[in-house]
Order: C-alpha cells, then sequence, then structure tokens
C-alpha cells in the first residue's frame, strides 16, 4: 500500500519529499518540485474560481506538456474529475466524448499543429498557454480514496470510445508497483514519449514521477531527431515506448550520431515484439533494464516481466500478474483479469460495465491468450479479430508476427474477409520496406505457416491507418 489516499495528497507531497529537485523540463522552462507545486496549487484556485467543484469534470485536448501537467493535478487538487482526450480526435469524435462525459469545461492548446481546437457549444474553452492556468490563488480541496479521480476513453479500435471510471486509490496502488517493476528511481530523467492522454503516458509517465522523484520531459510530438538531442542533451536515463523507439535508437546507435550512454531503463509492450530486437536493445544499448507488460484501460498494468527472465520471455511474453491481480484463460481463450485495479465502471453505461465485468469480478479483456508452465503470459490477439477458415481458429496476431520477418516488410496488419467456399480467409495489409509483389509475399507465407494462416489477398499500403497510441485501426481497413 502507499503512504498515501489521493492523487494530489501525493503530488502536493512532492514539494517536501524533493524540493528543489529538478521536477520538469519543457524547452526553456525548468521547474523544482516546490515550484511545480506552486503552480499546480495556483491552477486549482483558477478551476475553484471559474466555478469548478468536487466531483465535477474536466475535459484536457491538448499535447504533452508542462501545462497538461499543471492542468490536469490542479484540476485534481480542486478536487475534479480529469477527462482526457485524444489530440488525434476530430472535432466530431472530441465533441462526442466532452458531450458524453459530462464535461464543464475544456481546456485546449489553441494553433498546435496548426489546428484549432472547436468544442461544442456552451462549454466554457480555455487555453493552456493562456494565463488562466496562473490566476487562482493557492488552494486545495479535500478529495476521498474512493472518489473517481479520472475518466480515461478506450481508444475506439473496436467501436465507440467508453469512458472507463478509475479512483484515487487504485492508481496510487498500482503505479507504486508499476516503478518497482520498471525500476524507475529519485532523480531519473524521464523522456515522456507516450501521449498524455493516454494511461501509459499520464499514469506510467506522470503518476510514477511524482510517486518517485523523477525528473518530467514532455514530447509533444514524437520526432527521432527530437527524441536523440533530448537524449544526450538532457542525458535520459528511462525511456518508455512503442518498439518501433527502440527499432529508430538501434539505427542512432550503429551511425553513432548521438550520445546515447545515459539510457537505463527501457519499457515496452506490444502483442508481437521481435526477440532479437530485446537481444539487441541490451547488447547494443546502454539500457540496464527492459521491461513488457500488458495492460489496458480497464484494469491499467495487468502484468509484467521481472528482473531474470529471459530474452525469450520478454519479447514473446507479457510476464506475470501484478500484485493484487488475478490473470485468467477462459475456455475460449480469453484473457480475464481480477483485482483490485479493475475499472469502476464504464461512465454511464450499465449494460457495457456488465457486459465486461462479470459476475465473479473478471474483466472480461477481449483478448486472447495463454499462461506457460512458469506462469508467464502470452498475448495472442484480439477475440474480435480471430477469425475461423474452414473450421480452424485464425489469430492475426500470429500471422502478422510470420509477415513481418519477411525482410520486405515493414508492417502488417490481417483481418478476416468472407469466402464462398471457407467461410472466412485472411487479407494482410502490407507497408513494404522494399520490393515486394502480393503474389511473392503469399508464396513465401505457404511455405512457413499452415495453409488456413496463409492470407488468400494482399493489400500493399503506404501506410497503416493508426490511432494516436500507435495501434492498428483494423475498423478502418474493413
Amino acid at each position: 500500500m502507499t503512504a498515501w489516499e489521493t492523487i494530489p495528497g501525493m503530488v502536493l507531497s512532492s514539494a517536501d519529499r524533493f524540493g528543489d529537485a529538478e521536477a520538469v523540463v519543457d524547452g526553456p522552462v525548468r521547474l523544482s518540485f516546490t515550484e511545480l507545486v506552486d503552480r499546480i496549487r495556483r491552477a486549482a484556485g483558477a478551476y475553484a474560481a471559474a466555478g469548478i467543484d468536487r466531483g465535477d469534470r474536466v475535459a484536457l485536448w491538448a499535447p504533452n506538456s508542462v501545462e497538461w501537467i499543471v492542468a490536469a493535478f490542479g484540476l485534481h487538487v480542486a478536487g475534479g474529475m480529469l477527462v482526457p482526450v485524444n489530440t488525434r480526435f476530430r472535432a466530431e469524435e472530441a465533441a462526442d466524448v466532452i458531450r458524453r462525459s459530462g464535461a464543464k469545461a475544456v481546456l485546449v492548446q489553441q494553433g498546435f499543429l496548426g489546428q484549432e481546437y472547436v468544442t461544442p457549444a456552451g462549454v466554457p474553452v480555455f487555453d493552456l498557454k493562456s494565463d488562466f492556468l496562473a490566476s487562482g490563488s493557492p488552494f486545495e480541496r479535500l478529495n476521498a480514496g474512493t472518489d473517481t479521480a479520472d475518466i480515461i476513453y478506450t481508444s475506439g479500435t473496436t467501436g465507440r470510445p467508453k469512458g472507463v471510471m478509475m479512483n484515487h486509490l487504485q492508481t496510487l496502488r498500482l503505479y507504486a508497483e508499476w516503478c518497482d517493476l520498471a525500476d524507475l528511481r529519485e532523480g531519473d530523467r524521464y523522456l515522456l514519449v507516450n501521449p498524455f492522454f493516454h494511461t501509459f503516458g499520464y499514469k506510467a509517465g506522470l503518476v510514477s514521477s511524482f510517486i518517485r522523484g523523477a525528473t518530467m520531459l514532455p514530447v509533444p510530438v514524437f520526432d527521432v531527431n527530437t527524441v536523440l538531442e533530448l537524449i544526450e542533451r538532457e542525458r535520459i536515463t528511462m525511456l518508455p515506448g512503442p518498439p518501433t523507439l527502440y527499432h529508430s535508437l538501434l539505427e542512432a546507435a550503429a551511425a553513432g550520431t548521438h550520445d546515447l550512454s545515459t539510457l537505463r531503463a527501457a519499457v515496452t509492450g506490444a502483442a508481437d515484439i521481435p526477440v532479437e530486437l530485446i537481444r539487441r536493445v541490451r547488447s547494443e544499448l546502454p539500457f540496464r533494464s527492459i521491461m513488457t507488460g500488458y495492460g489496458l484501460t480497464e484494469a491499467g498494468t495487468a502484468t509484467a516481466s521481472r528482473p531474470g527472465d529471459t530474452f525469450e520471455q520478454i519479447a514473446t511474453t507479457v510476464g506475470t500478474p501484478c500484485d493484487g491481480v488475478e490473470v485468467g484463460i477462459a475456455d475460449d481463450g480469453e484473457v480475464l483479469v481480477r483485482g483490485y485495479s479493475v475499472m469502476q465502471g464504464y461512465l454511464d453505461d450499465p449494460a457495457a460495465t456488465a457486459e465486461a465485468v462479470d459476475a465473479d469480478g473478471w474483466l472480461h479483456t477481449g483478448d486472447l491468450g495463454s499462461r506457460d508452465d512458469d506462469g508467464h503470459i502470452r498475448i495472442i490477439g484480439r477475440k474480435k479479430d480471430m477469425f475461423i477458415v474452414g473450421g480452424f481458429n485464425a489469430y492475426p496476431a500470429e500471422i502478422e508476427g510470420f509477415l513481418l520477418e519477411h525482410p520486405a516488410v515493414a508492417q502488417a496488419a490481417v483481418i478476416g474477409v468472407p469466402d464462398d467456399r471457407l467461410g472466412q480467409v485472411g487479407k494482410a495489409f502490407v507497408v513494404a520496406k522494399a520490393a515486394l509483389t502480393p503474389e511473392e509475399l503469399i508464396t513465401w507465407s505457404r511455405e512457413r505457416m499452415a495453409g488456413y494462416k496463409v492470407p488468400r489477398y494482399v493489400e500493399l499500403l503506404g501506410e497503416l491507418p493508426l490511432n494516436a497510441t500507435g495501434k492498428v485501426m483494423k475498423d478502418q481497413l474493413r
């Protein structure tokens, strides 16, 4: 258990715990924990003056920045509920989430990437870069640990996003443990490339940094050269991100253009990570620890690899369950999660909540997996993505893993399409990095996988449709 009941209690205590240590670096802005907490208290006062009361919801639709941090935790200190909104959303998608969340106000960063953020009529809008956050007098309002802290909308790769409610105590317990598993230490310099509107960026990123006393360096837009310059200039030690980030670092290390020697801790996760990537990250980059894990908005981080796990285990499994979390595999292969970290429910959607969390408290994740003899969990793919070819279950993530072994394939996404004879067959959408024809890839696949797994159709694309967290939006491919 943690020493704190609430996220704001933990955040405010960081001024006493870490004082003059550097809390955040964002371009020219450098703030100590004392200075950052002062700004957060003033932001809380600004919310209170704007009529935001305990339990009121406020949407934050903006990229990673020091202002995002001040706005989010200032809202918590004012007793409000945070509703982070995906920066990739168009106005209509964002308006849907803002309306359904019942947000009393919206904070935006106008002009980011040339976009003007248009919000629903009647909802007050504040610009993060204005003087709104600094306009209040220092203020704090008491919360309870069981109060809902935030409503994070699912990424919507399989339908309309749903608002996941979590309370303060759930987040504090889970991410205190995450700090241990990921080897986050006091004084670490943490490059935050994961978006703050996502659990990984907001909780494994910001909440964890406040718990441990790590310096937060927000990155608003992922750009390899910017990241490499920041690693060298700011002596970054902690760098979580998707597998593609580590591919970029390996290329940079081979070119010898930047000093990456300070990097110590890596954290990644995906259904399928090549073992060779993990081996290369350990042997060609300075990282001393690499953690992979499995999590979802509805339960946070559910499993993680442990020190002593082999390259094979780190790459091909998502580790073992976190403390206080049970992971089960249903008869049909679905991964089930139960424990204190499972969401309070979906906002205003009791039917969807009952469908997701059964009477025994098991969260049905929609993912398919298996468990090794030593308790390591392996993720095979999405239950909804699975298709049946002539009576055989075909798992897209597994087929995609095979396709990625082809030297000309950069990215691959597989879906099931109707077939008169077999019911369904596979269709692969492929981004190539060298000359390749659909016929060549199909022939190559026949030599490497069972007939029912071989895609019958291959379509070459310039890019795959991705959401902001890097997941392929398969509903768009269909």
